[in-house]
């Protein structure tokens, strides 16, 4: 008899199939970590709350429903409303979904059963959200785990699980989140090729761009070509092109373009385990720097430069950040690992030595930024570098940055974005050129 077709999620039409396995395997490793902890008791169980639907203020119009990371990525349930609950020991894992009316299956279609669900999202158990409680007591675990922790990129504290009956258990809400974070951090070889996807269907959608821009349009007109920081399942993409609108370069344009070109490079060659982040930043600072000293718009010496921080006048935010269910993804400061108070690298997402499995941007860029300029030019100890007749010519330069999206291996980086890169293969792209581009 032939086995029956594992569970996985895709949008059809030759679209990746994504095995819920990837949610199973996530579970898993969460209650490896968890069982290892000495503060976590045995019977604990993990109680995680999904997103709800949202309405445009005082509308019935809905804004489009979007799973919260965290919850999707211990379960990948696409639908509003939901719980689920992970028992540490046995790692058994329970799915409870809204009790829909029947008035339901009138407007929104037919309301499916909980073996259906069980089926879908390949758990263990399915219940109704409004039996919470009830099955919770009759498993009696010693303690709920719930998710409450700052996102150090936003500030802002992520949801924690409340039902009605809570308050009758024992409740932990400070040791899940620093473990589910730290899962996060390491991607699995399934997560690694739904980002890998995301990324192939995003750089496509920048190569149709630059064949499609033509000076005068409006940034709207080529967004409506594509999602260029498209997601897939809740997987995110994060790319940035900086290319001409005519399809030709300036020198001027050349010059800054395959400086910070020569930049994103040289940090993808130097990325492996053990790599300290910051010095990837100081990195991308320096060769910026000597790139705009051999132009001519400074003079002087790198290292002297460095020493004011004159790198973060043209490149004011962090070389990258962690990608994964979020854009600007989870883990970047955990307990022990401090954000450098200095410019530019205040703006690091992380500051974090590399590891494997670890998926992150590497975005250097050079702006002319007036704020900025005038600030440094107002700095004796920045001003004396700068041939401000040079400068002048690039005041409304405005800024290029390149933003490709790696993983860290065993001995290096894996490229995930394939687009044009050298000023040649953007030319050649504009020009209507198809040709293969990828890792140089």
């Amino acid at each position: 008899m032939a086995s029956a077709a594992r569970p996985s999620y895709s949008l059809g039409n030759a679209t990746l199939k994504v095995p819920l396995a990837l949610f199973a395997l996530n579970r898993q490793r969460l209650c490896e970590r968890l069982r290892k902890n000495a503060a976590v008791q045995a019977g604990s169980a993990v109680v995680m709350q999904g997103g709800e639907e949202m309405q445009r203020y005082c509308t019935d119009t809905s804004i489009i429903f979007r799973q919260e990371s965290f919850f999707h990525w211990a379960f990948g349930v696409i639908e509003s409303g939901c719980y689920g609950v992970i028992d540490v020991d046995s790692g058994r894992s329970a799915l409870f979904i809204p009790r829909l009316p029947p008035s339901y299956a009138t407007w929104m279609g037919k309301i499916h059963s909980k073996e259906h669900f069980k089926e879908k999202y390949a758990v263990d158990d399915v219940h109704y959200t409004d039996e919470i409680a009830s099955v919770l007591t009759s498993q009696n675990p010693s303690v709920l785990l719930t998710l409450r922790g700052v996102n150090t990129d936003s500030g802002s504290v992520c949801r924690e699980a409340s039902f009605e009956g809570i308050s009758k258990f024992s409740v932990n809400n400070t040791i899940l989140h620093p473990e589910i974070v730290e899962c996060r951090v390491f991607k699995t070889d399934m997560e690694l090729e739904v980002l890998r996807y995301t990324n192939r269907i995003s750089s496509e959608a920048h190569r149709e761009v630059m064949k499609a821009v033509k000076v005068g349009m409006k940034e709207y007109e080529m967004e409506s070509l594509f999602d260029m920081g498209g997601e897939y399942y809740c997987f995110a993409s994060d790319i940035t092109c900086s290319f001409p609108a005519n399809g030709k370069f300036t020198d001027d344009q050349r010059a800054i373009y395959e400086a910070v070109l020569r930049s994103c490079r040289t940090v993808m060659s130097t990325m492996k385990p053990g790599v300290w982040w910051p010095d990837m930043h100081r990195l991308a600072d320096r060769i910026h720097l000597e790139e705009l000293t051999r132009l001519g718009l400074l003079s002087g010496s790198v290292d002297a430069m460095l020493q004011v921080h004159l790198g973060a006048v043209f490149m004011p935010h962090g070389l990258g950040h962690f990608l994964g269910l979020d854009v600007h993804d989870v883990g970047g400061y955990p307990e022990g690992v401090e954000r450098i108070d200095e410019p530019g690298l205040r703006s690091l997402r992380t500051a974090r030595r590399l590891e494997p499995g670890m998926v992150l941007t590497v975005e250097p860029g050079i702006y002319f930024i007036d704020h900025l300029l005038d600030q440094a030019l107002a700095d004796p100890a920045q001003a004396c570098f700068f041939n401000r007749e040079v400068l002048q010519r690039f005041r409304d330069f405005g800024g290029v940055r390149i933003e490709e999206d790696v993983v860290v291996t065993d001995s290096g980086m894996e490229l995930l974005t394939c687009v044009p890169r050298t000023v040649e293969e953007i030319e050649a792209c504009m020009a209507g050129c198809d040709k293969a581009f990828g890792p140089k």
